[in-house]
């Protein structure tokens, strides 16, 4: 398999481009320096022998990391990435929850998962059974992006399991719920804003949603392609910038997209866009603590998180983007701990 990337990488056309920078998307000679590195320097062999050493276990058909805490009665916390990663979103915060039980599933369709895609409100349902099968009854949950949807499900479809949620972004398709009469100023201005990023950003999210498997085929057949679509939402969804190896560095960056390519997933990893269920108006009962990071796609006002969430704490952090337990380990770490505080 890696013979054959390097040869596609080495045979790749240069395909001409409209505009130059990064304004109509990737930046075609940094692309072009990327993918020269990706075939003839980056070391997936040693990428992969540290994905390996992570504390892998399998339970109710998920495959996840599972490391225990020496104390028995520790606090379970269960973090749940996103889109465009995986369970290497969290690499930088397990040595700082080495007091904790912590479980990261590998989510239904995305890298290294034996699942296929769906929803990702009805990724709830096997997470919530491959926890219990590893014997934790009651946990604390973090999710971004994807995660945060299957966050919310799982309080929805477990209650008197989830002691507390610890969300790094805020669900805004609830905002469709609300009669614009009914609608706070903050979520007027939100609104406003959704419009432009989706006009500006969110092709990607429409293709996904609607075409996932022409978009399938172009991306899983062509690793400039993949790193081309990857590495532009990296660079836009961090704070780094603009240069996205301030955020991640080129190896880490290679990993990311790697991972992708060597487990075929990037069409599963579609699912969660495809098949997106109709948005819930009850109120989630867990204590919520919600942290936002400045750089991130959108930035909900509290008011909308708390028709969804009973919001005990709101922190808006300085610096960071889409990417939090990546881009600001520390500060990550410090508002899953106030999201355990109120478990």
């Amino acid at each position: 398999m890696l013979d054959d990337l390097r040869r596609r990488l080495r045979d790749r056309r240069r395909v001409p481009v409209v505009g130059g920078g990064w304004s109509r998307g990737v930046d075609a000679a940094y692309l072009d320096d990327l993918l020269s590195y990706w075939a003839e320097e980056y070391d997936w062999r040693a990428a992969e022998e540290r994905i390996r050493a992570l504390p892998w276990t399998r339970a109710a058909g998920l495959r996840l990391v599972h490391r225990r805490a020496t104390a028995e009665d520790a606090p379970v916390v269960v973090l749940l990435h996103g889109w465009p990663d995986s369970v290497l979103r969290f690499q930088r915060v397990l040595p700082l929850l080495q007091d904790l039980h912590v479980v990261v599933p590998a989510l239904p369709g995305y890298p290294l998962s034996d699942s296929p895609g769906t929803a990702g409100a009805l990724m709830a349902e096997p997470v919530a059974a491959a926890l219990q099968e590893l014997g934790h009854d009651r946990y604390v949950v973090s999710g971004g992006d994807i995660g945060t949807s299957v966050a919310e499900a799982l309080a929805r479809l477990v209650p008197d399991r989830v002691t507390a949620l610890h969300l790094t972004d805020v669900p805004s398709r609830v905002l469709g719920l609300i009669p614009e009469a009914e609608r706070s100023a903050g979520e007027r201005a939100f609104a406003q804003e959704v419009r432009a990023w989706t006009e500006a950003e969110g092709a990607y999210l429409h293709e996904q949603a609607t075409k996932p498997a022409t978009l399938a085929v172009g991306l899983g057949d062509s690793p400039a392609g993949l790193a081309a679509w990857i590495v532009e939402k990296l660079r836009s969804w961090s704070d780094c910038d603009g240069d996205v190896e301030a955020a991640f560095p080129r190896d880490d960056l290679l990993t990311w997209i790697t991972l992708y390519w060597v487990t075929g997933a990037i069409g599963t990893s579609f699912a969660p866009y495809a098949e997106r269920l109709a948005p819930v108006r009850e109120r989630v009962v867990a204590p919520t603590a919600v942290s936002l990071f400045p750089e991130d796609l959108l930035h909900a006002p509290r008011e909308l998180a708390e028709r969804t969430f009973d919001v005990r704490v709101w922190d808006e952090q300085p610096a960071g983007g889409h990417f939090a337990a990546w881009e600001r380990p520390e500060a990550f770490v410090a508002s899953l701990r106030a999201a355990i505080a109120l478990a």
